[in-house]
């Protein structure tokens, strides 16, 4: 299989591999990112899947990586207080937004899908009878 070339959406530069405290520091906690080699200047970056060099999605910038956690802390109620399995929850998001499997993951979600995600989410939990709770 050839080599992937990731590019950055901002700036169009070439995606580097590095060792996660490149860009966290002290706070790193090991693994790697994949970082846009004008990174700080272009501050675009995503994690990868431990043990692998797989993106856990696109490159984001600081207001994309805000909205996606957020999107996460939302969502991820849904299987927390156990209205769907985390599978179904998974499944849920790719029917709601008529997406295949591969592509129903926050880490390739725009700040747009962020936020239709968020809204669902937050119907899903009202329509339980759940308190819309972080952490």
């Amino acid at each position: 299989m050839k080599k992937q070339t990731i590019r950055c959406p901002y700036c169009g530069g070439t995606a580097i591999l590095r060792d996660a405290s490149y860009v966290y520091g002290d706070k790193s906690r090991g693994g790697q990112v994949y970082v846009c080699s004008h990174y700080p200047i272009c501050d675009s970056y995503v994690g990868v899947h431990p043990g692998t060099v797989i993106p856990k999605g696109t490159l984001a910038n600081k207001e994309l990586r805000q909205k996606r956690i957020q999107a996460h802390q939302t969502f991820d109620q849904i299987w927390k207080q156990r209205i769907l399995s985390k599978p179904d929850a998974y499944r849920w998001i790719a029917d709601k937004f008529c997406l295949n499997t591969k592509q129903a993951h926050i880490g390739y979600f725009s700040s747009y899908m962020c936020d239709q995600l968020i809204a669902e989410s937050v119907k899903v939990l009202h329509n339980n009878r759940r308190q819309h709770a972080f952490g």
